[in-house]
């Protein structure tokens, strides 16, 4: 019989009961709460009432008790209230590493691959002929014996120096990243969390250059009617407020930052859904959220360009698919040189991953 049988949907994917799989949820409910710990085992207890997550041995009680007695969780000395700690929050950058990312094996130089080759630090496919200096390391043996037979043959073999092949090796280099994440209002409107997947991947990321990349430097930078840096420990606590969208100021803040960076290779990743609605002159805000705003536009392509001059692209990573904000980004993409990508927001870290990963800018020389 052909057509489609409708059954009840049962997750099985849910925690068993055990501390490690409590944990799990626990840190996803962290992210969604803004590192509110009272908050996440409020709905961690609504989860095990509607969901039986728990059983009989091991409560929603243990849980809390085996939190603080390992680390995760403690009282507030002042109120009482229950706040997390800063294990917690190593766990929920690990937490997002490994959803958005996987598993990440650990990388000893931990940099990126340049489009220049010779002497460097990684193997490519190239190969050429010996020259004097080059290590004696970079010489494909199984490949210089095999020119040594088919120059000279197997009755007279000999190595000489024209046999010698020698295998090119990529440059590694170091990069500084500026995240930008937009917190403006418009990241929580129409009923849609924006701000969660931004500071998942914001987390992921750090945690990523952490383990994978410790030579390389991630600034934050958050941006609403002004811009201002926070620290990776502030992350799970980031809130949108009731800002406009104050881009020049994130671009101008993120410039300045990377400046006082003394590596050659810089980019910035913008996060935001939206368009520039917002400009500080003097001491006062220049607003207006209607539409696309000829002098807040013009003053951010100015900054793109400004960015290019400096040899810093910038690559937008757009959560919204409305026409006339993707054409804006275009624009500014292509005032700046860099890339742009519209994601949707359960797509947004990969994005980002092999972005960073590919790192296809030119070294500077």
């Amino acid at each position: 019989m052909r057509g489609f049988h409708f059954s009840k949907y049962i997750p099985d994917s849910l925690p068993k009961g055990s501390f490690d799989e409590l944990l799990k949820l626990f840190m996803q409910l962290l992210q969604h709460t803004s590192g509110d710990a009272a908050e996440a085992l409020a709905w961690l207890n609504e989860l095990d009432r509607q969901y039986g997550l728990t059983t009989g041995d091991y409560g929603i009680g243990d849980f809390i008790q085996d939190l603080k007695d390992r680390g995760y969780i403690s009282d507030d000395p002042g109120g009482g209230e229950i706040r997390i700690t800063a294990k917690s929050e190593q766990a929920i950058r690990q937490s997002a590493l490994e959803e958005i990312f996987g598993k990440l094996r650990k990388s000893g130089k931990g940099n990126h691959n340049s489009n220049r080759s010779g002497l460097g630090e990684e193997k490519n496919a190239d190969r050429r002929e010996y020259q004097y200096g080059d290590s004696l390391d970079q010489i494909d043996m199984t490949a210089s014996i095999h020119n040594a037979q088919v120059n000279h043959g197997l009755g007279d073999f000999r190595l000489t120096e024209r046999d010698l092949e020698v295998e090119e090796r990529d440059y590694k280099t170091l990069t500084s990243t500026v995240l930008m994440i937009d917190i403006s209002h418009s990241m929580i409107l129409y009923g849609e969390d924006r701000i969660t997947p931004a500071k998942k991947v914001a987390m992921a990321l750090a945690e990523l250059i952490r383990t994978r990349y410790p030579k390389d430097t991630l600034d934050i930078v958050v941006f609403g009617n002004d811009a201002w840096p926070i620290a990776l420990k502030d992350l799970p606590y980031l809130q949108v407020g009731p800002y406009h969208t104050n881009t020049l100021a994130g671009l101008e803040l993120a410039t300045d930052l990377l400046r006082r960076r003394k590596t050659h290779n810089k980019q910035i990743f913008m996060i935001t859904d939206g368009k520039p609605t917002c400009l500080k002159e003097g001491g006062r805000y220049y607003k207006n959220s209607m539409g696309l705003d000829r002098k807040v536009i013009n003053k951010t392509l100015n900054m793109a360009a400004q960015c290019k001059r400096l040899n810093i692209p910038i690559t937008t990573f757009m959560i919204a698919r409305d026409p006339y904000l993707q054409q804006f980004v275009r624009q500014f993409t292509e005032t700046n040189g860099g890339k742009a990508f519209y994601s949707s927001l359960d797509g947004l870290g990969e994005y980002i991953f092999e972005d960073y990963i590919r790192n296809r800018r030119k070294t500077v020389r």
